[in-house]
């Protein structure tokens, strides 16, 4: 039985993309009735029907998933924030990495448009770069005009089955086509009046990109807390992570416990406040969460 990987969904067909060919695959009526729906990114077993067409007959297990885009088996997510137009916004990013740290796959910060700050932006943000650097996040500062910073950033979607993130606006396509101009994506200007970018994707496909996968996908339309448990928040923020063991309280949730390793290290400046910050209102958001029947 031949396999493949999905590299496309669109209109209830899945493409299936062998060692040599793609072929035009649906689902069998026993995925429904199963409630299994298969992915962007999922290995498969297919049936070929006629040349070219198929039915997926099996989907092998995955490592990881995403609901919002709907996609599997990612090893990493390029979060791309710009440095203006929107403007850069920690509280933004902090709640993307933390989506992310949450389904276990590695996040890459992407700043976009650097070559459109003034001077004095320029220092603001390249002190938020070092401070994610420290966490142990890989920051890249871009420009599509600057060839040598594209080429650091093509260098990451080697090898890599890559999901692209940010908020609307920030350059993402633009990002992709500068790096792989065979694409030709869509992309919108900003709107000045609303003072952010309109939807141009539609579909989630796996795009060839340096020798990797990268989604292009409609990106994370979702950006609330549903799936994560309160008790799982502070492993999402790696510098908390490291710091939990030092705490006096097995279980520590960092907020109003006596002998916190990590309200120590907000104290003298080990970690950033404004993180910590972070932390405590995506804490009181999850805490505060109607609960799902």
């Amino acid at each position: 039985m031949p396999e493949g990987k999905i590299v496309k969904a669109l209109s209830g067909f899945y493409y299936v993309q062998t060692e040599d060919s793609v072929f035009q695959c649906r689902g069998r009526g026993v995925f429904r009735k199963n409630k299994v729906n298969p992915l962007v990114g999922d290995y498969v077993e297919f049936e070929e029907s006629n040349i070219g067409e198929g039915y997926i007959i099996d989907v092998k297990p995955r490592k990881n998933e995403l609901i919002r885009p709907p996609i599997a088996n990612i090893d990493q997510a390029i979060i791309v924030v710009s440095a203006t137009q929107p403007g850069f916004s920690p509280s933004l990013l902090d709640r993307f990495l933390v989506l992310i740290e949450s389904k276990h796959i590695d996040p890459i910060i992407f700043i976009t448009k650097m070559d459109m700050v003034k001077q004095a932006e320029v220092e603001k943000i390249n002190t938020y770069k070092a401070n994610y650097q420290k966490i142990g996040y890989p920051v890249v500062s871009l420009s599509t005009k600057d060839s040598e910073l594209l080429s650091e950033a093509q260098a990451y979607f080697k090898d890599k089955i890559s999901v692209i993130a940010g908020q609307s606006g920030v350059g993402k396509s633009s990002l992709l086509n500068a790096i792989n101009p065979t694409l030709s994506l869509e992309t919108n200007e900003i709107s000045e009046s609303l003072g952010r970018g309109k939807h141009t994707t539609r579909h989630v496909e796996l795009l060839d990109m340096n020798g990797g996968l990268v989604a292009d996908t409609p990106g994370f339309s979702s950006l609330e807390f549903n799936d994560l448990e309160l008790e799982n928040l502070p492993d999402c923020f790696p510098e908390m992570r490291e710091l939990k063991a030092d705490c006096k309280f097995r279980g520590c949730m960092h907020n109003k416990e006596p002998k916190c390793a990590v309200k120590a290290a907000v104290d003298v400046n080990e970690i950033p406040s404004y993180r910590y910050e972070h932390y405590l209102q995506f804490f009181e958001e999850i805490q505060n969460r109607k609960p799902r029947y």
